[in-house]
């Protein structure tokens, strides 16, 4: 069975003077922000993650990117306490989103391989029949 696509979370506790913090010089008085998170997220969680956040009400003044193992947040300073809840809950529903594609997917496997199980036996039972032909032909046993 295929691994299952791994949650991406936060990394907490957050060491705030290891942050990257920086002027953002394509967006008037933006700033990046580089959040770490405890893993490298996947192209599955990244494509997730994506469409969460471009799927947001509040995408005029913020853009998110996954960099590596960091969550990069270009936005202005102002209302910033908002803008990181924000960005914790498109990670919780891309998780969530997580949890669903990845029931899914066991769901596909298992049908798969129920559909390979019955071609097995089928396949047998068309050998046998095929072997019974032969057996009355030539009369052996």
């Amino acid at each position: 069975m295929k691994d299952a696509v791994k949650k991406v979370n936060l990394l907490e506790p957050v060491d705030v003077d290891k942050i990257s913090i920086r002027k953002d010089y394509y967006f008037n008085n933006a700033y990046m922000i580089d959040l770490p998170v405890d893993s490298a997220p996947d192209h599955v969680w990244q494509d997730i993650f994506e469409k969460e956040w471009k799927s947001s009400r509040h995408l005029w003044d913020r853009k998110l990117f996954v960099v590596g193992d960091k969550i990069r947040l270009i936005t202005p300073a102002s209302d910033f306490e908002e803008k990181l809840e924000w960005v914790k809950q498109v990670i919780a529903k891309t998780n969530l989103s997580i949890e669903e594609y990845n029931k899914e997917t066991e769901a596909r496997e298992f049908q798969v391989e129920e559909q390979m199980k019955k071609q097995t036996v089928e396949e047998e039972a068309r050998i046998e029949k095929i072997k019974d032909t032969l057996r009355k032909q030539f009369r052996t046993f």
